[in-house]
């Protein structure tokens, strides 16, 4: 299968619209229903502004506001020196496309070059494009405002997820909260990473038996190797002895 990675980034946006802060985070919009399609990335994003009035933030920089929403949680930096939690509050059920692959097709990146640093270098290349870029992924998501902990935001089960030991699978496949043994490799390397993970999390591209998002938490480090990791993998599953889903799993 496939282990690619996310993680908790960190971008400048304010409470308040702004001449510097003119992007918008939503509240999920009232009636929001799960599996049911809503506006389109294109549509909420267009000059009618179909949810204004439902902004919760506003960020300065919109390449890293989009991957904001493909990670699902965040912190924005204010000027006052404080931080803002966000986290996932629920998507448009849309599909999600995705733009790297777009760049490929267009010629304009490689399959090397297409990762998140790749894509972000092409966008600060191509501001003037980034919108349309970003118009090409139907998918949008909803953000709401958490506690400013400090700790890793939650998954889907509403812990905090454990930097590097929680993955996000396809709980059509995995039972939430079951260990699972993860072989892969180290984001562009040879070298073997092989551990125990909890499969705390979901993903709307997390699709698939052997498939997960490996979570590497906050920071520089952790976007670094999020942006590199496609690895092939190999999973278990462990589940307690008459589990139903043993039977079939």
């Amino acid at each position: 299968g496939l282990a690619t990675g996310y993680y908790e980034p960190s971008l400048r946006g304010s409470r308040k619209r702004s001449a510097r802060y003119r992007y918008p985070l939503y509240a999920a919009p009232p009636g929001l229903q799960n599996d049911v399609p809503f506006l389109t990335r294109a549509q909420i994003d267009g000059p009618a502004a179909p949810l204004r009035g439902q902004e919760i933030a506003w960020a300065e920089d919109l390449i890293e506001l989009f991957f904001l929403q493909v990670q699902g949680s965040g912190r924005l930096e204010l000027d006052d020196g404080s931080v803002m939690a966000v986290g996932f509050a629920g998507h448009n059920s849309q599909p999600y496309r995705s733009i790297g692959g777009v760049l490929i097709e267009r010629g304009e990146l490689t399959v090397e070059r297409a990762s998140m640093q790749g894509i972000k270098a092409w966008a600060r290349a191509n501001p003037s494009r980034v919108q349309e870029l970003l118009n090409q992924n139907p998918r949008y998501v909803f953000f709401r405002e958490l506690p400013n902990t400090g700790a890793s935001p939650p998954g889907s089960l509403g812990v905090p997820l454990t930097p590097r030991r929680s993955v996000a699978t396809d709980p059509r496949f995995v039972p939430p909260g079951v260990p699972v043994h993860i072989a892969t490799t180290w984001p562009l390397t040879d070298k073997p990473l092989q551990r125990l993970m909890l499969a705390q999390d979901t993903g709307g591209a997390i699709r698939g038996a052997v498939r997960i998002d490996f979570f590497w938490g906050y920071g520089e480090d952790a976007a670094r190797e999020t942006g590199r990791m496609q690895q092939s993998l190999r999973m278990w599953v462990l589940l307690p002895h008459g589990h139903p889903a043993g039977e079939n799993p």
